[in-house]
């Protein structure tokens, strides 16, 4: 039988009552603006709301498709048993066709490089192995809020630099300067950026290589958009405009070839062994800690490289006509400005409204049920406003936004 406690039996003395967990100071300012705001629409989903979604940037959430080839690939692996643990850098072909697609794209110097649970884990593989407490690294503002949430659990500083609206959302290589120290690291870019669409030319990318050489830092370079760019541009990768600064270079299937939730990225390292060398074995030891990227789906790699490319051609087709209807019912909507991304599918426009931005885009959620992201989620100039919109959804769903925007607008200005 089961004991059972007497009705009126006395209470146990506080010092054997239980306490609240509490949990590490590291995540106190953990945030992610763009899962965040989500939250607050479900909410109103549930009560029976139609959202419209400009918030995410999963092209499978709106009129987008996976190339077929890569599924086939996947699946023919997992028939064939391909499903336990691979070797921790990845599969051969998969490494091989990486290090190809890096050639292609100028990187010389390569000291190796290694699969990933998508771009996502590279990144954080590669801050943890790189920065102390008390270090710093430079972000890009705006930037992926990822970055931040990283420095944030590693305990590591985060040295904004900001990007400049004036010019094209380009980094201000001056304010970078400004920022260095003796204890900064690296400099991070995002390129073609996100938040802004922002497609970095040539001549700032030397000057900060330059920086990186006087300082002897390290160049991270997330190029995980450098096949959706738009106009005839041309994407430039970092690391292929210099051979004597460390660089490393992340990528992977998840934009450019449509398949964000089968998490495969990669980090290529490159630049001369006596300065990179260290830090490439560091990087190694969390890539063989945590055992292995996703098996199966690394089998769509190379062929996602080196297979057709036929659906860039039709996706880099809807998101310029996207691009451009958002930039011109944007910028016709009085107190909103937009500078006219370059690649990538996102637009930051700027507000002028007597609320700051996450006010803002609660506002238009909870009034105009159109979903959009608070710009101060992912960094932004001291006394500026925006907000993030992706430009993923069909037409009439842009339309419909937008016509809910411009009203709003009018009414609170």
């Amino acid at each position: 039988m089961t004991k059972r406690s007497a009705p009126n039996a006395p209470r146990p003395p506080d010092s054997c009552r239980p306490t609240p967990v509490v949990p590490a100071v590291r995540t106190r300012n953990i945030e992610y603006a763009i899962r965040d705001i989500a939250v607050e629409a479900d909410k109103l989903r549930k009560q029976g709301a139609k959202i419209l979604p400009l918030n995410i940037g999963d092209p499978l959430k709106y009129d987008f498709a996976t190339p077929r080839h890569m599924i086939e690939a996947t699946y023919k692996a997992m028939l064939a048993q391909q499903n336990g643990y691979s070797s921790s850098t990845g599969i051969d072909a998969a490494v091989e066709a990486i290090q190809r697609e890096a050639g292609r794209k100028g990187i010389r110097n390569i000291l190796s490089l290694f699969v990933a649970h998508g771009a996502s884990e590279a990144i954080e593989l590669c801050l943890s192995a790189l920065a102390d407490p008390g270090d710093n690294i430079l972000m890009p503002y705006p930037g992926y809020p990822l970055y931040t949430a990283v420095m944030q659990k590693i305990q590591s500083e985060i040295r904004p630099y900001y990007l400049d609206e004036a010019n094209d959302w380009q980094p201000d290589v001056a304010d970078i300067e400004a920022k260095i120290d003796a204890r900064t690291k690296a400099i991070c870019l995002i390129n073609p950026n996100n938040p802004t669409g922002a497609l970095y030319r040539r001549d700032v990318l030397l000057q900060v290589i330059e920086l990186a050489r006087r300082h002897n830092l390290v160049v991270f370079s997330d190029e995980i958009y450098d096949k959706l760019v738009f106009d005839g541009k041309e994407h430039i990768s970092t690391a292929s405009l210099a051979d004597d600064v460390g660089f490393v270079t992340f990528n992977g299937l998840s934009k450019s070839y449509l398949v964000p939730g089968w998490r495969v990225g990669w980090a290529v390292i490159s630049g001369p062994r006596e300065i990179m060398g260290d830090f490439d074995e560091a990087v190694h030891k969390f890539v063989r800690a945590r055992l292995c990227a996703n098996h199966p789906e690394q089998f769509a790699i190379q062929p996602a490289l080196e297979g057709p490319q036929d659906h860039l051609a039709d996706v880099n087709a809807r998101l310029t006509e996207r691009r451009d209807y958002t930039i011109d019912r944007l910028n016709a909507i009085p107190g909103i400005s937009c500078v006219k991304p370059e690649g990538a599918f996102y637009a930051f426009p700027s507000i002028d409204v007597p609320m700051d931005d996450k006010a803002f885009t609660l506002r238009v959620l909870n009034e105009c049920h159109v979903l959009v992201v608070h710009g101060s989620g992912f960094g932004q100039r001291p006394g500026t406003r925006h907000f993030r919109v992706v430009t993923l959804p069909d037409r009439p769903t842009l339309e419909a936004a937008y016509d809910k925007l411009e009203a709003f607008m009018k009414r609170i200005r």
